[in-house]
């Protein structure tokens, strides 16, 4: 039976209706659960693909070095009335920013390449970008608009693969592991972070010349060529594959995936349900961006989700602590800012670790309102102190005129906000956002979302040594406000996916479960699920036709 004749069947079901109204008897057999070890493979797999965090990181951990170092000042700074190098505000603002324009470029308008070529090509395309943004950066002498135009390109690299790579790492990944594996995306930026202040920081040490900060940059040719060597060995996406009718492909897919034979049921039943799904979506039509708002079943709810999710992301304030969490330490008399990003760096990439298992063990929902509770208690104490009990006399930022006692428990907190912000908001966001849209949008629903973090942080990055530099630490109490909306956004908002296969979370959204009980919600059954499958079942084996 052909793909249309499936689509006109009594069997399929519109993309708007439950499956659990269409109850059928019967069993398929489904992929068993198998021992952690057979697991590895995939893991490793999707840590190289989650790789591409790191190299995001990276560029995080070094460029807040670069823009204190005394050669780069030489180089792209101005001179001040006592003839000292200096970055004015608005240049460091460009300077840092920028980047963040650059991401949010790539990930509306060259995440696509992913849809077209596949995850992995997509991937390789980025980092080729990203090379061309390193070299224009290390090329860069004197001239601070090109070093500005390099990480503009590299940006763009960036922004492919924070679209891609969770989504790549959802779209592989076995259900019950995929909260963690992709988590482990920002474990890598985590890491990426921690290893460019200690690069920055054994440069600083050795050089003084422009190796402070060439030698880093260098480095990223090393990032890029790993990422690319990994794909080599990542199997592609079983549902793009199947969106592609290259069946045979996904199988074997899957069947790597799982450790298990190409030839075992359970393998066929998965390709049945992904072409299930595939088959209720084209029922809508060609996906193009207008569906974003029009589609089913729920499309413009779950792009609002994620749009809103990604922007409170950055609206916790981490950007915020990771500026303004310097300037303590220094009152407290640790002059060296390298040191204190090392210290901030080792906190968040260690508490990245809790996160990943928090993710499955406690669920997507609960991690965020844990986070969203604890994150706000600690600005109110954080912003609290340090309006009204930190300096003697005005904002005078020196040692002399800090109280010692409240500038230690403003670093004790500022350590444990970044806990808190590591092992819930910075991975789960990225997990929720690449299991929420069906396959024929999904690419455009992640950049939608993941471009409105960048802007986020595009502002964040621009206007925080503006606005500290006017209002101090009453600062934090804006973001206090944030997160306190983002705790009643998810608990009103944002339901509970936890161990569902992305084909039933399109089933949770048509289903119209209040979200602060879709914990409890069960999915249609395996059967119910496949029954609208298309031209997937016609290549199954005829003694195990359904």
């Amino acid at each position: 039976m052909s793909t249309s004749e499936h689509s006109q069947s009594g069997n399929n079901t519109p993309i708007n209706d439950s499956l659990l109204e269409k109850e059928e008897k019967g069993h398929l057999p489904t992929l068993p659960k198998r021992a952690a070890k057979d697991y590895i493979f995939i893991s490793l797999c999707c840590f190289l693909v989650a790789f591409g965090g790191f190299v995001f990181g990276f560029d995080t951990g070094t460029i807040s070095g670069f823009v204190n170092m005394d050669d780069y000042l030489r180089r792209f700074g101005q001179h001040n009335s006592s003839g000292e190098y200096y970055l004015s505000n608005v240049r460091t603002g460009l300077i840092v920013s920028i980047f963040n324009v650059g991401c949010a470029i790539g990930g509306i308008l060259l995440s696509k390449c992913a849809d077209l070529w596949g995850r992995r090509v997509g991937l390789m395309i980025s980092m080729a970008i990203y090379v061309v943004g390193i070299i224009v950066q290390i090329a860069s002498q004197y001239s601070w608009v090109q070093y500005f135009i390099g990480r503009l390109i590299t940006g763009v690299a960036v922004g492919i693969v924070s679209v891609v790579s969770p989504l790549f790492i959802g779209e592989s990944s076995p259900k019950h592991l995929r909260g963690t594996l992709v988590c482990c995306f920002q474990l890598c930026i985590t890491l990426g972070i921690f290893l460019g202040y200690c690069t920055n920081y054994g440069t600083k040490q050795s050089y003084s010349d422009s190796r402070t900060w060439r030698i880093p940059l260098g480095l990223c040719f090393a990032w890029a060529i790993m990422l690319v060597c990994g794909m080599l060995f990542m199997p592609e996406s079983p549902r793009y594959l199947v969106e592609k009718n290259r069946l045979d492909d996904a199988r074997n897919s899957i069947a790597r995936s799982n450790k298990v034979s190409i030839e075992d049921p359970g393998v066929y039943t998965e390709v049945q349900l992904i072409q299930a799904g595939i088959d209720r979506e084209k029922l809508a039509g060609k996906a193009g961006w207008l569906e974003l708002i029009t589609g089913k079943p729920k499309m413009l709810y779950r792009v609002i989700i994620g749009i809103v999710l990604q922007s409170l992301q950055q609206l916790t304030g981490n950007n915020y602590f990771f500026y303004y969490g310097t300037t303590i330490f220094k009152a407290v008399g640790m002059d060296d800012s390298f040191q204190t990003s090392i210290v901030l760096g080792v906190v968040n990439f260690a508490s990245t670790f809790v996160g990943i298992y928090a993710i499955e063990k406690m669920g997507r929902r609960m991690c965020l309102l844990t986070g969203s509770a604890c994150m706000s208690v600690c600005f109110i104490i954080y912003s609290v102190l340090g309006s009204v009990n930190l300096y003697i006399d005005g904002y005078e930022n020196t040692p002399s005129n800090t109280r010692k006692p409240t500038g230690n428990a403003l670093i004790f907190i500022t350590c444990l906000f970044i806990f808190f912000f590591a092992s819930t908001w910075a991975g789960g966001v990225y997990c929720i956002v690449s299991e929420t849209y069906p396959l024929r949008i999904r690419s455009k629903a992640m950049s939608v979302a993941t471009a409105a973090n960048w802007l986020w942080g595009f502002l964040i990055s621009f206007f925080t040594p503006f606005i500290t530099s006017a209002i101090h630490f009453y600062y934090g109490f804006v973001f206090t406000g944030c997160l306190v909306f983002s705790f009643f956004f998810v608990f009103f908002c944002v339901p509970e996916t936890k161990g569902l296969s992305l084909e039933e979370v399109d089933e949770l959204y048509a289903s119209n479960v209040v979200p602060w009980k879709t914990g409890s919600w069960t999915p249609p059954s395996v059967e119910n699920m496949a029954t609208t499958t298309g031209f997937a079942a016609e290549s199954k084996p005829v003694d195990e036709q359904v």
